[in-house]
């Protein structure tokens, strides 16, 4: 699996995000309608992340956008998680969870303070990969908050004391190392430390 640094406006990430609102449409009888634009994503102020398989169809993407305190219902220093989506023949093989580890080293790297996200009740299964990820309900927040269906998670990723070496709010000492193996798709550098 090759999971590559991408802009949100890349062939392949339009060709995912269609397969996505699809999806949404078959859940929710219409696809996401948030406002979003490639620069949204573009580091240090986000991150837009695909997987290819072996044979370089890419199967799954993910990414972060900075959000600032604002009437939707974000604070200061939150990375909004963004089109995380896995085809329907790859799932099952651990791919949005190490792109989300990836997209949580890239945020806490970029300085910010906690990941956000919306999903809703038809997403059993996205529910389920953040929760068991460390990811808690919160006040909702963005362009679905005041949806009966809409359900917000967050997950601090602030390092309170990682001067002293202990342990910090993420549950690690440090990077995950899933962001080892990344590749900018823009210029086939390595990604990460």
């Amino acid at each position: 699996m090759d999971v590559r640094v991408t802009r949100y406006d890349h062939p392949d990430a339009r060709k995912l995000d269609a397969e996505v609102q699809v999806e949404y449409a078959e859940r929710y009888g219409d696809g996401d309608l948030t406002h979003m634009d490639a620069a949204h994503f573009d580091p240090p102020h986000g991150l837009y992340l695909i997987a290819y398989d072996t044979d370089g169809t890419p199967v799954a993407s993910g990414g972060w956008r900075s959000q600032e305190r604002s009437e939707e219902g974000y604070e200061d220093g939150d990375a909004e998680i963004k089109r995380m989506f896995v085809v329907r023949a790859a799932r099952g093989r651990g791919l949005a969870r190490r792109i989300l580890a990836a997209l949580e080293d890239s945020a806490r790297e970029a300085g910010r303070v906690r990941m956000v996200l919306e999903t809703g009740l038809e997403q059993p299964e996205a529910i389920a990969l953040y929760t068991s990820s460390g990811y808690t309900p919160v006040t909702k927040f963005g362009y679905y908050r005041f949806e009966e269906t809409s359900r917000c998670y967050a997950k601090l990723l602030t390092d309170a004391t990682n001067a002293t070496g202990t342990t910090n709010a993420t549950g690690s000492t440090g990077t995950t190392g899933l962001t080892d193996g990344l590749t900018n798709g823009l210029t086939g550098a390595p990604v990460g430390p």
